[in-house]
């Protein structure tokens, strides 16, 4: 029985005195759209260079199909780093026929997928373009277009919305929901966290090199506060104040956002604020993404 997942095992990288990444582990299921975020300098790029082999971890391993990653494995990979790895004076088409050919495609193979992928990634016409010559977003396309050009079994993504605009960010959203579709293993990494969480169907939260949060968005909120968006327009600005266990986040106009510590009951903020008149709104709101990763790493003192 074979086991499509991609898996980070227990990864381990030093620079001399600096822990890049302590035993995190991970992994990534087949027909997967994994988001994997960090703040700057987590290790989000150093474990998928080591999945590349791009670096050699100090411990641990990267599995896929139940065995440890080889070079002949790799072949199968679509990488896209997140500083550009094109050559800036090669044409656009010709590069991505190379590297096609690099992975083992046939000439006439090559041809087409490059003749596919640039058509649907919108840079058909820039085909006899030089890479340098093309604007930063359409230099992430072909970017993108170099990653799936051999038609990859696995694909890794170092922040490939990077300098995309609106249309491009829809463009490269529906070819990794496609992608993953097809049963790939997708992880891709991102500080556009609306982006993360409308997209994956898993996130992973890494900080100072050790995975802290591993779970869809739900099971992430499981564990966070009950937020309240109450209209009481008949209240003063402080009538949560005494009630414990409250905090208030903040205002909305004339609307106040409540945040309850755990076991706090809503019902007794309701009866309040129906203590002060009638009530317009009284919504629990849940916590985005982006509270969820500003709470994690927050708490060990990091700036997200």
């Amino acid at each position: 029985m074979t086991d499509r997942r991609l898996v980070f095992d227990r990864l381990s990288k030093r620079y001399g005195d600096v822990v890049a990444l302590r035993e995190a582990s991970f992994d990534v299921r087949p027909g997967e759209l994994f988001g994997f975020v960090g703040s700057n300098g987590a290790g989000k790029t150093t474990a998928m260079r080591i999945a590349l082999g791009v670096l050699a971890a100090d411990e641990g391993v990267v599995w896929w199909d139940g065995a440890p990653i080889t070079m002949e494995t790799r072949r199968h990979i679509g990488y896209m780093p997140e500083e550009r790895g094109l050559y800036p004076k090669m044409k656009v088409g010709e590069q991505l026929v190379y590297l096609a050919r690099l992975h083992g495609l046939s000439p006439t193979a090559a041809e087409r997928s490059m003749g596919e992928w640039t058509e649907r990634l919108g840079v058909a016409g820039r085909r006899d373009d030089e890479v340098q010559k093309l604007s930063l977003g359409n230099q992430q396309r072909v970017q993108l277009a170099a990653a799936l050009v051999h038609d990859p079994a696995i694909l890794v993504l170092d922040e490939p919305f990077s300098g995309l605009d609106p249309i491009a960010v829809d463009v490269m959203s529906n070819v990794l929901l496609a992608k993953a579709a097809e049963g790939i293993p997708v992880v891709f990494s991102s500080h556009q966290l609306d982006l993360v969480e409308r997209l994956c169907h898993r996130v992973g939260i890494i900080r100072s090199g050790q995975m802290v949060a591993v779970g869809t968005v739900d099971e992430l909120r499981a564990g966070a506060t009950t937020r309240l968006v109450v209209d009481a327009p008949q209240a003063g600005p402080d009538w949560a104040d005494a009630l414990p266990g409250v905090s208030l986040v903040g205002w909305e106009g004339h609307r106040v956002v409540l945040e309850l510590a755990h076991g706090v009951d809503d019902q007794v903020v309701l009866q309040t604020a129906l203590a002060t008149g009638p009530v317009r709104e009284f919504t629990r709101r849940q916590a985005s993404l982006t509270e969820l990763f500003s709470n994690v790493v927050s708490s060990n003192g990091e700036q997200p």
